[in-house]
């Protein structure tokens, strides 16, 4: 009697093949752009994703400072910092955060689709975000993506 036999393939630090992905976000939403690009350096995106290995790529998010939000978000939406003292706690609207540091809106809503452990922070350390259209790693050769062509 003749069987198919399928093993489940489990990735691990040394069979991992990850790539350098370039993301223009320009003219994208903060919440769809987030979401894909938090898939992306998951690592979701690949055949061989195994949940408990960091498998997914590099990504370099260029234009941050581009990126769009809907509705009344620029007023309504609040980011809060808190330095653990008392009286310690701040709040900035999205329009205030833009201004300031338009980097920490997308840094802030990919962290925040990431997994809240050990594996998500080192993840978290493979996604680099520039206001402008100029990055510092070229010498990795990043292989531009468009978001439109993703799920």
């Amino acid at each position: 009697m003749e069987t198919l036999s399928y093993k489940t393939v489990s990735a691990n630090s040394a069979t991992v093949n990850k790539n350098w992905v370039l993301v223009d976000a320009q003219n994208e939403t903060l919440g769809r752009l987030a979401s894909k690009v938090a898939n992306l350096i998951r690592g979701k995106h690949k055949p061989n994703f195994t949940p408990h290995v960091d498998c997914g790529d590099n990504v370099i998010v260029i234009n941050a400072e581009k990126v769009r939000l809907t509705g009344n978000k620029w007023d309504d939406k609040k980011y809060i910092t808190f330095s653990g003292y008392p009286g310690g706690q701040k709040s900035s609207t999205a329009t205030e955060m833009m201004a300031k540091k338009p980097i920490f809106m997308v840094e802030a809503a990919v962290k925040g689709m990431l997994p809240k452990n050990k594996l998500g922070r080192a993840i978290f350390k493979n996604l680099y975000v520039y206001e402008g259209a100029e990055h510092n790693q070229e010498a990795q050769k990043p292989k531009e993506l468009k978001l439109s062509e993703l799920k």
